[in-house]
């Protein structure tokens, strides 16, 4: 009796488990469908939500335009152009004069960038053919941008460096946190010191669609048709020359063909004439924002890495800006408190040693640096000049290795010979130096100095947002004290620090 009940239980649950087995096959199909069906259409209506996910495919249907109200007010006729700076001060420097040609020459809006950490961003080796991507760089660029902003560190390179002589005269120019406000939409809240930069941050609250403005900056995802032309063209492939008539052409500069079979490379450089290729009649000519990517370059064995433009034969305003920016000062505040130091803490005839100890290849080079200024000390001893009356050498150093290291250096050496030397240094702590950084971001030069919306007045009296970080300006005001250096200046050899010491010395900026 049992056994046949126990067949009779295992036929009924057969039955049942049949059923159960029909039905879940049931739901799983249906949830598969359903889930197919989902991820079908949030991926095209992901397009609509997330700009930065476009593909060239849908590049033609972006809405593209400023984001707020003000912004379709000021900026919908402006054509900008950007780029993406990178590596130290002196590289960005370089950089922004290249940007204030190309926008002249093609007639654009430059968008001017913050200062970026030093070697923040890098861009690699142009002479070994070993970059980083322009895309890749505007989107390492904007990402770092916007770790400025969250960490209240942001200073435009329009706050320290005068760009009066270009501005309005030969170029428009527009700082990088209005455009962020007006065009992205974005809240720049926490990079302001002035009244003029709260009333513009708090327009920018609308959307804060991040994404939209690093896709369209960067240019990850293409070209977008009238609205982006990302530039992809870089050293390895192009030098970029203006009326030059080489439009095409090869340039010298050419690695032979071992160097490239055995880097599995295939770059060949051409001269591209800048105008011709993104000026009128060109497909970037109707595009609201042209993106390049770095914007350095250098000489190296005879030719240009990747710009060669120093004069335009058959264009004077071109020409003339040419020269205007062959040296751009720094703020006046800055110039202020580097003279003032010299006179007021100095004192004396002094001589400047610029160090460069601890950075990239110059830690490898100590001894050279070293020895360059125990020459010049001794040929100041032998001629007795540079002393004042109690045989003293006065020298400022300005240098990368804390003085907590000098020990065993020679730096030790000359600071512990009181009777022959006495040496100054500055911190970004010294009150002079924190002074002229409150003057110089209350003046607002990022912001005064380029485009501002037209009812500007009416918005300074509603613009409340919480104040930036006072920025880091010691190794501007130590570069403006080295130039007021009356006895002579000692520079790390290669350092564009030094060149532009140099340069601050020719032009006489500290006349005391």
């Amino acid at each position: 009796m049992a056994w046949p009940l126990s067949r009779s239980r295992w036929r009924k649950k057969s039955t049942e488990s049949k059923g159960y087995f029909i039905f879940l096959s049931l739901t799983l199909t249906f949830l598969l469908i359903s889930l197919f069906l989902f991820f079908s259409f949030a991926s095209s209506f992901q397009f609509f939500l997330l700009p930065k996910t476009l593909s060239r495919s849908h590049s033609t249907t972006i809405q593209c335009g400023p984001q707020t109200l003000t912004g379709a007010k000021s900026l919908a006729r402006e054509r900008f152009i950007w780029y993406a700076p990178h590596s130290g001060f002196s590289n960005q420097l370089s950089e922004l004069k290249n940007a204030i040609i190309f926008a002249a020459i093609l007639n654009r809006t430059l968008i001017v960038p913050p200062v970026l950490d030093h070697h923040a961003v890098a861009l690699g080796s142009c002479p070994k053919f070993r970059v980083t991507s322009p895309s890749d760089l505007r989107n390492a660029v904007w990402d770092h941008v916007m770790d400025l902003v969250r960490d209240q560190r942001y200073i435009s390179m329009a706050d320290i460096v005068d760009l009066s002589s270009v501005s309005p005269r030969a170029l428009k120019i527009i700082d990088f946190r209005i455009f962020a406000s007006l065009w992205c939409g974005l809240n720049m809240d926490g990079t302001c010191h002035g009244n003029l930069c709260c009333a513009i941050s708090s327009m920018g609250s609308t959307s804060n669609n991040f994404n939209y403005c690093r896709s369209l900056l960067s240019g990850l995802y293409g070209n977008v048709k009238q609205c982006l032309h990302a530039v992809e063209e870089d050293c390895r492939t192009t030098v970029w020359t203006y009326q030059q008539g080489n439009d095409g052409t090869l340039d010298s500069f050419q690695h032979d063909e071992q160097f490239q079979k055995r880097k599995k490379i295939s770059f060949v450089r051409k001269h591209r004439d800048l105008y011709k290729a993104f000026g009128p009649g060109s497909e970037a000519e109707m595009a609201k924002i042209l993106s390049f990517g770095s914007l350095f370059t250098s000489p190296y064995k005879g030719s240009e890495l990747y710009i060669d433009i120093h004069k335009a034969p058959t264009d004077s305003r071109i020409q003339s800006l040419l020269e205007d920016i062959e040296f751009l000062p720094f703020a006046p505040e800055l110039i202020a408190a580097g003279k003032e130091i010299a006179q007021n803490k100095i004192r004396e005839p002094f001589l400047c040693a610029q160090l460069r100890l601890l950075d990239g290849q110059f830690k490898n080079h100590r001894k050279i640096t070293f020895s360059a200024l125990r020459e010049k000390l001794q040929s100041l001893h032998s001629k007795n000049e540079g002393n004042n009356g109690n045989g003293l050498i006065h020298i400022f150093i300005m240098t990368d290795l804390p003085t907590s290291n000098w020990t065993g250096t020679y730096l030790e050496d000359i600071a512990s010979n009181t009777k022959s030397y006495k040496l100054y240094t500055l911190t970004e702590n010294d009150e002079r130096v924190v002074q002229a950084g409150k003057r110089l971001v209350a003046a607002e030069r990022g912001f005064n100095s380029g485009f501002l919306p037209r009812n500007i007045n009416t918005m300074k009296k509603n613009g409340v947002c919480s104040p930036a970080l006072l920025p880091d300006i010691l190794l501007y005001i130590e570069e403006i004290v080295c130039s007021c250096a009356s006895v002579g200046f000692v520079g790390t050899a290669g350092s564009t620090i030094a060149e532009s010491i140099l340069m601050m010395r020719k032009s006489n900026i500290c006349k005391l």
